[in-house]
């Protein structure tokens, strides 16, 4: 007998979670038991991405409880994007969630975007009324990050939305076909088109735990936005070179003209050679910076190795059958 096929697929990166999986796994247990019912024939994808705490025993331990369980264990951590797109390409689902452990994004809101996407929509985001307890420099930086990636990239990029949203079937297709080493998939999502919108909701406070993402790991995920997403920086580059030549020139013919013209001798004195030294060094070097950052994208790129790499997949099983392997 064939068995029914999956209308919704939840699928959730984790990452050193052990403290928030059981409110986690509670809370999914509850929606779908009341919200959720009748919906149909689900999956949750949780995707370990190489935690050194409980979190994949747990997982583990959850999927040979509830078949609805699916747990991918990557063989290191690759990073939230990339963990995020392991799970992705495993769901089954004629629509697929994604959402973070932290509970942040609450399950309640899956409802919802169910109901936008039977209106026709691809894409639902779930955007972000109120953001909890967020520290106010977070918010400022957010917002100022959205706005000028949008601006740069020429991508309409929703203000306020992460990675909690929901894609059909053939938008997660054409996703699948963008096979970038730095996914910045908040960026990509849009770039694919097809219908898409929005809904509403208020982001909470995470459940238990740290937060896995300080500033320097956003600092980098905007590093990755921007390099991905445009290719503005390159184009600023090239415009700082050109007023530099512009300037070198000027001064050029500003000495020849005090030269031979005015008759005058123009002693350099050693404040002005090393102002000079100085200023255009640290120019040449800001632009090397820039120019590297892109080039070892390409080399990343170039290498074609895979993604991410599974080294176990967790289903519910017949007693004594092995685990599936990926």
């Amino acid at each position: 007998m064939t068995a029914p096929a999956v209308v919704l697929s939840i699928v959730i990166p984790v990452f050193n979670e052990a403290e928030v999986l059981p409110q986690l796994f509670a809370e999914l247990g509850r929606v779908r038991a009341g919200v959720l019912r009748g919906e149909g024939p689900l999956e949750i994808i949780l995707v370990d991405d190489g935690s050194r705490d409980a979190t994949w025993s747990l997982i583990a331990a959850q999927c040979r409880r509830d078949p609805a369980c699916v747990g991918v264990k990557l063989s290191r951590n690759f990073g939230h994007q990339l963990a995020l797109a392991a799970g992705l390409e495993t769901a089954r689902g004629e629509a697929v969630v994604s959402m973070d452990a932290d509970l942040q994004d609450p399950p309640d809101v899956i409802p919802e975007l169910l109901a936008a996407h039977r209106q026709g929509y691809d894409v639902v985001y779930a955007t972000r009324a109120s953001r909890g307890q967020e520290p106010w420099g977070k918010r400022v930086t957010a917002r100022w990050f959205y706005f000028a990636i949008e601006k740069l990239s020429g991508v309409p990029i929703p203000r306020n939305t992460g990675d909690f949203r929901l894609m059909s079937r053939r938008a997660l297709a054409e996703l699948a076909r963008l096979h970038e080493a730095h996914r910045f998939l908040r960026g990509l999502v849009p770039w694919i088109g097809f219908p898409q919108t929005q809904i509403t909701y208020d982001r909470g406070d995470r459940a238990a735990g740290e937060t896995h993402y300080p500033w320097h790991k956003m600092l980098r995920l905007a590093v990755d936005g921007i390099a991905s997403m445009s290719m503005a920086p390159l184009r600023l580059a090239f415009a700082v070179s050109l007023g530099l030549f512009a300037v070198f020139v000027g001064y050029i013919l500003y000495v020849l003209f005090k030269h031979f013209v005015l008759g005058e001798l123009l002693v350099p004195g050693w404040t002005s050679i090393m102002s000079a030294i100085t200023i255009f060094g640290t120019i040449q070097l800001l632009l090397l910076g820039v120019f590297g950052e892109y080039l070892g994208r390409v080399y990343e790129q170039v290498k074609h190795r895979p993604l991410y790499i599974i080294q176990e997949i967790q289903r519910a099983a017949p007693e004594g059958a092995p685990p599936c392997s990926p």
